[in-house]
């Protein structure tokens, strides 16, 4: 802990790459898991994908709204506002995220890369105009302007990363003198290869994770025994 805290303290650009474990001490299950609620409704497989915006569009609406009201039932945990109170007072630079649940900008983070986009937004996949996410919620499918599909504002299966977002977490990436990955397992790509070009350009790599990773021999600290929020309440303890 006091290495990683030397690091932060010592380093002029951080950047914090968080996934899915940020998330889940929140509370809010991760979807992918089968053993629960979620899988007896849905299957997810099916439907987080274009096809099924296309071609299952009333079942891939039901989907979406169910995950929206699971993500309502919860909130930003201690760890997403000490992160929020550590870009304030400059001791880290940029959150790159694959999480799509907003956590990071409802704590109060402002810059924020979201890799898989956010369901903070929903908009017209014709006319791509900005939709109500109340209404999309209470039960509202069409388009306020054409009665075109809506959708939420994250990336499905079968579509590209949004290219802008993924350019600026390229140049955060290549600023970064100290990288911090939370709860991402770095399997996913083409999102895992931050940690690693973060690392090819000179920059200390802390891993933060229950599980091992497959970018665990690049690291300089790894910690696995305590969750991101004791590590980050620790860690926060130490800058006062």
């Amino acid at each position: 802990m006091q290495e990683v805290l030397d690091l932060l303290q010592s380093s002029s650009y951080t950047v914090v790459f968080t996934g899915a474990g940020m998330s889940t001490e929140s509370g809010l299950p991760d979807f992918r898991t089968k053993d629960r609620g979620l899988w007896e409704k849905f299957n997810p497989d099916e439907l987080a994908n274009v096809h099924a915006l296309i071609n299952n569009f009333e079942e891939f609406t039901n989907f979406y709204q169910y995950r929206l009201r699971e993500i309502n039932k919860f909130q930003p945990h201690k760890g997403h506002l000490i992160l929020a109170k550590w870009e304030k007072v400059g001791l880290i630079n940029s959150i790159i995220t694959q999480n799509v649940d907003g956590f990071h900008h409802d704590a109060g983070n402002e810059n924020v890369m979201e890799l898989h986009g956010t369901f903070r937004k929903f908009y017209c996949n014709q006319c791509k105009r900005e939709q109500s996410r109340e209404d999309y919620l209470n039960g509202k499918s069409e388009c306020s302007y054409c009665d075109g599909p809506v959708r939420p504002g994250i990336v499905l299966f079968g579509e590209m990363l949004p290219e802008d977002v993924f350019y600026k977490a390229e140049l955060e990436t290549a600023k970064a003198e100290l990288f911090i990955v939370l709860g991402s397992s770095l399997t996913v790509s083409p999102a895992n290869m931050f940690p690693m070009v973060a690392k090819e350009q000179g920059a200390k790599l802390v891993i933060v994770n229950r599980e091992p990773t497959p970018m665990d021999h690049y690291a300089d600290v790894i910690i696995r025994n305590m969750s991101i929020k004791e590590f980050l309440v620790e860690m926060d303890k130490g800058t006062e």
